[in-house]
């Protein structure tokens, strides 16, 4: 028996052996066109010109579209000073642009749902970088190290039994 296994492996060995002999001499010419040069990435852009991407944070989901534009930015049919009263908020919703440099390049179209005010302009950001991304990919690399391609994956921990709050727990006295 344990002969017919090596035969059964010195077969094996042969057929691949002929495998990658036929491997070499059949395209040597197209391996060395697509070692030296990258596929680059194109726009993902819809019929009208946008681009269009999903944000996410805490329980806000934002649908985000952008094209090229002169900056204003409608979050669910309202200007973003209407929607997001506080100034951080916008902050939060430009960071984006300016990272890329683009502040003012961009006419933003964003529905928002679930969760805060302060989780619905942290997924309509996410939602700007990931649609920045897709009109033009050359800007990830800065947007990914500022942090802005990652989703922001915390959120409220469950309330624990026979404790007041997640982890805030009943009064104790010693005496």
């Amino acid at each position: 028996m344990a002969d017919k296994k090596e035969e059964k492996v010195t077969d094996l060995k042969d057929i691949g052996a002929a495998v990658a002999a036929e491997a070499k001499t059949s395209a040597p010419a197209e391996d060395k066109a697509q070692s030296e040069a990258p596929a680059k990435k194109e726009p993902k852009l819809d019929s009208l010109g946008r681009a269009y991407a999903t944000g996410r944070r805490k329980d806000a989901v934002a649908r985000v579209w952008i094209k090229p534009g002169t900056g204003k930015v409608v979050v669910n049919g309202k200007d973003q000073a209407d929607f997001f009263s506080r100034q951080t908020h916008r902050l939060i919703l430009n960071q984006p642009f300016l990272i890329v440099d683009r502040v003012g390049k961009f006419d933003v179209m964003a529905t928002v749902k679930g969760g805060g005010l302060s989780g619905q302009a942290g997924a309509v950001r996410h939602g700007i970088s990931r649609a920045l991304e897709n009109f033009d990919p050359a800007l990830r690399p800065a947007l990914k190290k500022a942090g802005m391609m990652t989703r922001d994956d915390r959120i409220v921990e469950r309330k624990k039994v026979g404790k007041h709050k997640a982890r805030r727990t009943k009064q104790w006295a010693k005496r």
